[in-house]
């Protein structure tokens, strides 16, 4: 009898409470801003799920909320994003965490969530994303899953390009899914950003000359 009584009330601190997660987001947030958890906030909440602020699935978390801007939450993508996970404490989230994580795995799922990474990471007064956040994002989303990634990076560094627009974030994502790292199937008169076009020519130069030498 005894045990049924405990398990019952060990189901019921077990369900998800909207109250409670309420009361969890006003732990990280201040009396002159109660509706928004800052970046001071965002760090004590992830040393608290024990994952890194650039961990991925702290973009993964972000993307759930509908976070319109990084490094901020405000209550209502909390309760959005933490309902829909029936996440009401720390270590509920970090029992979600795997989950995020392997969200990633799926192809569909992974391009929204990197088509939203654009728009969550850019700076707000800009219409595109400077380039030092840019390598920061695709390294994050890109630099385990495209062997190119590394090359792409140097050529970033090398270029002149201050700034990556929408197109050209999206068909990166295209050009890492589809094209061979040999580059054999790379047509120039494709539809691909001139970037793209820039970095296949780079590329089979950097390599023709690592031949010859």
């Amino acid at each position: 009898m005894g045990d049924e009584i405990s398990r019952r009330y060990n189901k019921v601190d077990d369900a998800f409470s909207q109250k409670r997660c309420l009361t969890w987001f006003h732990e990280y947030t201040t009396p002159d801003d109660p509706d928004t958890l800052g970046p001071d906030g965002m760090e004590k909440f992830c040393e608290d799920i024990g994952v890194e602020p650039e961990n991925v699935a702290m973009l993964v978390l972000a993307y759930k909320m509908g976070a319109r801007q990084m490094g901020f939450f405000t209550q209502c993508e909390w309760l959005k994003g933490l309902t829909d996970l029936q996440c009401d404490t720390a270590g509920k989230v970090q029992c979600k965490l795997d989950y995020l994580r392997n969200l990633l795995n799926d192809p569909n799922a992974f391009k929204t969530i990197y088509r939203y990474a654009y728009d969550f990471a850019r700076d707000k007064d800009q219409r595109s994303m400077d380039i030092e956040t840019a390598k920061a994002m695709l390294q994050l989303l890109l630099g385990k899953h495209w062997p190119l990634y590394a090359q792409f990076a140097q050529f970033l560094e090398q270029s002149k390009y201050k700034v990556i627009n929408k197109d050209q974030w999206c068909n990166i994502l295209e050009f890492s899914r589809t094209i061979s790292n040999d580059l054999t199937n790379y047509d120039v008169d494709g539809a691909w950003p001139v970037m793209l076009d820039e970095f296949v020519e780079w590329l089979r130069l950097l390599r023709s000359q690592s031949t010859i030498s």
